[in-house]
């Protein structure tokens, strides 16, 4: 098992959460936090994907797991906050308050988004408008100053504490899935080695938004200001679709030009992402344990039984006392 080996797809993916990880497979997802008594409580729930058969289509599958994320996110957030406090959720199902809770979150943060990173660099971009004449121009400056905010605020926002530890998280997250796909046994030794960024993550497909909106605006020319506000907000689901294609062959492609197109989304995650301790990681590994058969996904792609490289101590079962409930 020596030499570079080519990565492979595993399908699972996850986001950081409140002093802990989730992780998702197929319509599982588990969530697993750090208590403050130092114990790992995990929790594993079904998750409903939106669209149906217009999951497969492309472009517009993207829209409805765009949707998709936003919802799972927050209600992973909120579930984390539970278990951080050591409190048992209040029975497997969401009550109607807390869906509508959810729903109303999820809307706000759509608005606020679209707010700060659609109308405020519009609008920056037209002061600019007695400098340059140049529909063009004026079009690529709204793009680098969409982008431009997009990092200062993830400046901005990783200055405080809470939010760092999020990207250390978010860090141990990624390092679980690539000691996977590398085809390494998901045991401590090997996350903690592994990369902290991903080709798949929510950033990347952040900044495949921002770029594939710099081109669409570009080519798209309305006098009325009003109107190319509205235009632009109508258009973000169309963006989104485009990205998550892009994205998607990000994550099951290794080319060299797949990697260039995929560099910058990977430069920003040097931002997001945080090298997490040995304790988060230990959290990331039982999130992936509790929806993921890792074993049988090393045995089928790379053709190798786990145990035979494993140690005795450092096997994955060293994710601490980890409590899990269904």
């Amino acid at each position: 098992m020596t030499g570079r080996r080519r990565n492979r797809y595993s399908g699972i993916g996850g986001q950081a959460v409140l002093e802990g990880v989730m992780m998702k497979n197929q319509d599982k997802y588990a969530v697993a936090v750090r208590q403050p008594n130092g114990r790992i409580q995990v929790e594993i729930e079904n998750h409903q994907e939106s669209g149906g058969k217009c999951r497969k289509i492309p472009f517009i599958r993207g829209i409805f797991q765009f949707v998709d994320s936003l919802i799972l996110g927050t209600k992973c957030l909120n579930l984390s906050a539970a278990l951080c406090d050591e409190e048992e959720p209040d029975g497997k199902q969401q009550g109607r308050g807390e869906k509508l809770a959810t729903v109303l979150v999820t809307c706000f943060s759509v608005a606020f988004a679209l707010g700060i990173f659609v109308a405020l660099p519009y609008f920056l971009a037209s002061l600019c408008k007695g400098f340059l004449r140049n529909q063009s121009l004026l079009a690529i400056l709204e793009g680098l100053i969409r982008i431009v905010i997009f990092v200062l605020y993830i400046c901005a926002i990783s200055l405080m504490k809470d939010i760092r530890r999020l990207f250390r998280y978010h860090g141990a997250e990624h390092k679980c899935i690539n000691c996977i796909e590398r085809g390494r046994p998901l045991t401590l030794h090997n996350v903690m080695r592994s990369s902290r960024l991903h080709k798949r993550c929510g950033t990347s497909f952040i900044f495949f938004v921002l770029f594939v909106s710099i081109v669409l605006f570009f080519f798209i020319r309305v006098e009325n200001p009003l109107l190319r506000v509205v235009i632009r907000i109508l258009l973000m689901p169309v963006i989104a679709g485009i990205s998550y294609e892009i994205i998607r062959l990000a994550g099951r492609s290794d080319h060299f030009l797949v990697r260039i197109v995929s560099a910058p989304g990977m430069w920003i995650q040097r931002l997001t992402t945080k090298e997490p301790d040995q304790s988060m990681a230990q959290v990331a590994i039982a999130a992936v344990e509790a929806v993921f058969d890792w074993r049988q996904f090393l045995q089928e792609n790379y053709g190798y039984d786990p145990k035979e490289l494993m140690p005795e101590k450092d096997g994955a079962g060293q994710s601490g006392d980890a409590e899990t409930q269904d």
